[in-house]
């Protein structure tokens, strides 16, 4: 089983524009510029979270795993398989696995880990695992869609403006 490579839709478009919303609120409340969204096969939006890291004092606070975990609590694993988390960046290997074992389908981000990398530099609050999504899934035994980087310039530049000042 692997990475299947999807297609980029007009509402994934959409829908990572929600994500950085979230990572806008994020950041405008002393948290990481982090967002993620879930929506199920229709584009309906089902849950957002922002990053908890800082409010939470929780250092596995990232957007997409607890996202996830309130996502296995809320729904059942074969109506999960059928959603897509849509995300600003690639999601770490911590948030890959929480995907992984919350089973769901379909994976959309803007911005690759290495972008993120090139946003944080060296600050000990970001330590970026340079290990790709697609290599996580690939490991694993389910087929999981992923669409991402997008090539967009002006979602790109939606989502650094988050970033810009937040880890020097």
């Amino acid at each position: 089983m692997a990475t299947i490579e999807g297609e980029l839709t007009i509402r994934d478009i959409e829908l990572v524009y929600e994500s950085a919303r979230v990572s806008t609120e994020s950041r405008a409340g002393g948290n990481h510029p982090f967002g993620a969204v879930l929506a199920d096969k229709d584009g309906n939006i089902l849950l957002e979270q922002e990053n908890e890291v800082v409010s939470g004092h929780n250092d596995c606070g990232h957007a997409e795993t607890a996202l996830l975990i309130r996502a296995s609590k809320k729904y059942e694993r074969d109506f999960l398989k059928d959603c897509t988390l849509y995300t600003t960046i690639e999601p770490c290997a911590m948030c890959t696995g929480a995907l992984y074992w919350t089973n769901v389908g379909r994976l959309v981000y803007a911005l690759s880990e290495e972008d993120l990398l090139s946003l944080t530099g060296s600050n000990e609050e970001n330590p970026t695992l340079n290990l790709p999504s697609r290599q996580v899934i690939d490991r694993g035994q389910k087929d999981i869609t992923v669409v991402g980087p997008i090539k967009d310039e002006a979602l790109a530049q939606r989502i650094v403006q988050d970033h810009i000042g937040f880890w020097d």
